[in-house]
């Protein structure tokens, strides 16, 4: 393919387009506008080490940035371990293994990256914020779901059990200070029971998890602004397909 001009030109980093909040801000509308989110995740991280608390718009972007980059590598490793699994040639099963563990090891930078500013920063800064601090424990549960989506043995138990706290705390938190209803309390919900499912292994934890928090939203629902309904609706189908979907499965040893 051949590349233009603008391909060819490394630019700056966006973060050096300023220093405040807002120009860091503004680099990070800019790179995701552009689907560079190994810049946007640069920017966020930026944002994060300016000092105090983001408010949803930010934390949402942070959310975005880091997932996009993670996405794009475990949706990589999982093509290619099934590549490997098909491959019979002893020399190519090396190559395709070394480069596997290439992309994994790049993922798990970036979610270490993730962990260590929700552990150091955002969630000692989110003592005060009820959202804040469920959106952050949910988001420390996934990163570290997904390290225990690539790692084996100790590492995969170590990473679980983190996991596991995270969303625990989450979970205490939102049933304590937010309604059935509220999308991150059912978001965190459906994140926890796919991990007791594809993690655990344990189906019935997951189905048990999973209906009683589809029971306990389902009722209100309609109570709800249009805005709030649609987000947190979407969370319920969800909740719904993912116990159809396990009913049909059967339990692990």
């Amino acid at each position: 393919r051949m590349i233009s001009a603008l391909e060819a030109k490394s630019p700056e980093p966006l973060d050096k387009m300023g220093d405040s909040r807002e120009d860091i801000v503004f680099s990070a509308k800019l790179a995701e506008t552009s689907e560079r989110y190994d810049e946007m995740q640069e920017c966020m991280r930026n944002l994060v080490a300016a000092g105090g608390e983001l408010n949803l718009e930010e934390r949402n972007m942070l959310s975005i940035a880091y997932k996009s980059v993670v996405n794009a590598r475990r949706s990589t490793a999982r093509m290619i371990s099934a590549l490997e699994a098909k491959e019979t040639d002893a020399n190519k099963i090396g190559k395709i293994k070394e480069y596997r563990t290439k992309v994994e090891k790049e993922l798990g930078s970036v979610c270490n990256e993730l962990i260590g500013l929700l552990n150091n920063t955002l969630i000692p800064g989110a003592a005060a914020n009820d959202d804040a601090k469920v959106f952050y424990l949910k988001m420390k549960g996934d990163y570290w779901r997904y390290l225990a989506e690539i790692h084996h043995e100790a590492e995969r138990t170590k990473d679980s059990e983190e996991c596991q706290a995270a969303y625990s705390e989450g979970i205490a938190v939102a049933k304590e200070k937010l309604p059935p209803t509220h999308s991150l309390r059912l978001g965190i919900a459906l994140n926890y029971s796919v991990y007791m499912m594809e993690i655990l292994g344990s189906k019935e934890k997951a189905c048990d998890l999973a209906q009683s928090a589809f029971d306990d939203a389902v009722d209100s629902l309609d109570s709800l602004p249009e805005e709030q309904y649609r987000e947190s609706s979407q969370i319920l189908q969800l909740l719904r397909d993912n116990l159809q979907n396990w009913a049909a499965q059967p339990q692990a040893e």
